[in-house]
């Protein structure tokens, strides 16, 4: 019987079919042998030589590209001289960059300030390029104007009564028209505002430093480069004491004369290279001439003048300044007495128009942002309108010998 097609399929390999057995018209192929393998090699290698022969090459005309790389040396880089614009970029790389914003200021003379700790490009960074007819103020500490105290350095009157007064203050420059001084007050507590206040406000702008601020000397040293003269605040206690606290080294009415002098010498030796001092509070403080009259005496025997920034009701030292024979001054305005836009700008009118009826005025303001951006603005074109700004000295050193407060033309 033969074996259907079926078993044929379905047999396992290598069990041959039997004698005789017929395969259904399959026919099983023989296995292939060494010979076999051989020949089909020979084939192979035939036709590899044949393609060669014919084409020339052994990749048998497979696309192909072929470059000629020739080594050059690096060129030298261009020479590029720094200008102030590209402080800007500089500032803008980060505090640990290898080329810092420091490296290009010295070689540009640009000054950049930026927030301690802060890294650019959140960081606000203020960018001032040095002007060769900036007016240059006396360097600080001048050492025949500086003697040692108990709590630092402490300004006094050297040699030929030359006065610190005198010696730190901005000069004015010559002109015509109606005058205009500015004490900005505050500056010290908040890097930024200070460093935006120092580089946006008019150089002829006073400004006045809280003597508990960080860094003050050199915040101070930066506010004299940029030409303004510079007052330190001295904290005075107010009628609501001490619900309203200007600090811990307050003058106190209640206070023993030698304790208030010491304090008043605390704050004198925060940083050197100032003209005066201004009050900050104070009503309740300067009501009291038995505690008043000698801080005031301390003051004039340093030569230095007192500025009453106007917020108090009334004159604070009118009658002791004379007495003391001290140079004072008082605000006539203060211009952010109500800090609003409209309302700052309305006082800034209202002074450049009593400058002009009057011939000079004295004002006060904050060291608040908004007081600032409305001054820069204000101050812009201030002198083409005919009116010039002076710094608070200018009236200070013209005071009367007998230290009448001055709010008219000195």
């Amino acid at each position: 019987m033969s074996e259907s097609a079926d078993d044929i399929l379905t047999k396992p390999l290598g069990v041959g079919v039997k004698a005789g057995a017929k395969t259904g018209g399959l026919r099983r192929l023989p296995r292939p042998t060494a010979a076999h393998a051989a020949g089909a090699a020979c084939i192979a290698l035939a036709l590899l030589a044949g393609s060669v022969a014919l084409l020339g090459d052994p990749r048998g005309g497979e696309p192909r590209a072929s470059a000629v790389i020739e080594r050059r040396e690096p060129a030298a880089p261009p020479v590029v001289k720094v200008a102030p614009q590209q402080v800007a970029e500089a500032a803008a790389k980060p505090a640990d960059s290898p080329q810092s914003a420091q490296e290009v200021e010295q070689a540009s003379g640009v000054s950049v300030f930026r927030p301690a700790g802060a890294t650019a490009p959140d960081a606000p960074v203020i960018i001032r390029v040095p002007n060769a007819t900036q007016i240059r103020l006396n360097p600080a500490p001048d050492p025949r104007l500086t003697e040692r105290g108990r709590n630092g350095p402490l300004p006094k009157i050297g040699e030929g009564k030359i006065r610190p007064l005198d010696v730190y203050a901005r000069p004015e420059e010559p002109g015509q028209g109606p005058r205009i001084a500015i004490l900005v007050s505050g500056l010290g507590i908040g890097h930024t505002a200070t460093m935006s206040a120092i580089a946006r406000l008019p150089a002829a702008v006073s400004l006045a430093f809280s003597p508990y601020g960080s860094d003050l000397e050199k915040a101070a040293s930066r506010a004299r480069e940029a030409g303004h003269e510079i007052l330190v605040q001295l904290p005075m206690e107010p009628f609501d004491y001490p619900d309203s606290d200007p600090g811990p080294q307050t003058l106190l009415a209640g206070s023993r004369p030698a304790e208030n002098l010491d304090r008043t010498s605390w704050v004198l030796s925060r940083f050197p290279g100032i003209v005066g001092v201004v009050n900050l509070m104070g009503a309740k403080f300067a009501g009291e001439t038995g505690a008043l009259e000698p801080v005031l005496k301390e003051l004039a025997g340093r030569g230095l003048g007192f500025v009453d920034d106007g917020t108090a009701q009334r004159a604070l030292v009118a009658g002791s300044a004379a007495k003391a024979k001290l140079p004072a001054a008082r605000a006539e305005i203060v211009i952010d007495a109500i800090a609003r836009p409209e309302a700052i700008d309305a006082e800034l009118a209202r002074l450049e128009a009593l400058a002009r009826q009057k011939g000079f005025v004295l004002a006060s303001g904050s060291a608040a942002q908004l007081t600032i951006d409305r001054l820069s603005r204000w101050t812009r074109d201030l002198e083409a309108r005919g009116v010039r700004l002076v710094p608070v000295s200018a009236v200070l050193r013209q005071a009367p010998a007998a230290g009448e407060l001055s709010s008219a033309s000195p």
